[in-house]
């Protein structure tokens, strides 16, 4: 997962939970944060994911032969742990985002699980299949991670299954080296990247939405996408394809705005 806050027209890099994050106005995040905290909606939308996903699974391992193990790969912020009352402390305080204040969070180790996460999690080691957590966080954050991954009671929480950013925020290379012993049958994120580069590093210079459109058939099948409406890719793939310098990011976004006009409509 790629963490990107805004702000202005300037886009920070950190390295943190993700290779980019972009200062933005907290009051962005208000609506975002409040809905992924307080909404049934954002519950029910990750215990259908994670349920549609036991449902892939189970069909998977019955119904297709596999020479290597079985294995799946899941992005950790906002796919399996819930970093909300981060973004929550960000408004509170007035603060974008700084390395320091996302250390002392991540330090705590109390990120709470993505609801639905480990009924699934634990179906997926019962029944033969190992766990893999690919994440952008950094080899500094690797302790409190996995002390928070494990005081959660998520399967197969240890060094060997943990694979955290090293030099490059694309999972590439991570992917493709665990491809080499694993067949990995579902891949799991909040953001497209967590499933392949096609989508914002090598996307032939087509918007991620095309991406989608052009290979449906992979999410559900291959691909478990979780809600996320406080960050993501998404963002910076818009700021970097203005032409208008111009423009601040809260223009560029109101910019994308599609509306519709009353002007041919009769009154």
């Amino acid at each position: 997962m790629k963490k990107i806050l805004l702000t202005g027209g300037l886009i920070l890099s950190f390295i943190s939970c993700s290779a980019q994050k972009a200062d933005h106005d907290t009051k962005d995040l208000v609506n975002a944060t409040a809905w992924m905290q307080n909404a049934g909606e954002y519950k029910a939308l990750t215990i259908q994911a994670y349920q549609l996903a036991q449902i892939r699974l189970a069909q998977i391992i019955t119904q297709e032969a596999s020479e290597k193990p079985r294995a799946i790969v899941l992005d950790i912020d906002e796919t399996v742990l819930d970093n909300s009352p981060y973004q929550a402390y960000q408004i509170e305080n007035k603060k974008n985002f700084s390395q320091e204040d996302w250390n002392k969070w991540t330090r705590l180790a109390q990120a709470e699980p993505i609801a639905g996460a480990l009924n699934f999690l634990n179906f997926t080691k019962n029944n033969g299949v190992e766990i893999f957590y690919v994440s952008n966080r950094s080899e500094t954050e690797r302790v409190p991670t996995l002390e928070n991954l494990q005081k959660k009671n998520f399967p197969y929480a240890d060094n060997d299954h943990l694979i955290l950013k090293t030099d490059k925020s694309s999972k590439e290379s991570r992917r493709q080296k665990l491809s080499e012993k694993y067949n990995i049958v579902l891949f799991f994120g909040d953001n497209l990247s967590d499933f392949s580069d096609m989508y914002y590093y090598n996307n032939e210079g087509k918007t991620s939405s095309e991406k989608v459109l052009e290979h449906p058939e992979l999410f559900g099948s291959k691909f478990i996408i979780l809600p996320n409406a406080m960050y993501g890719d998404w963002e910076s793939s818009m700021y970097k394809k203005n032409t208008d310098k111009k423009l601040s990011n809260e223009q560029v976004k109101m910019k994308s705005l599609r509306s519709f006009t009353t002007q041919n409509i009769n009154q």
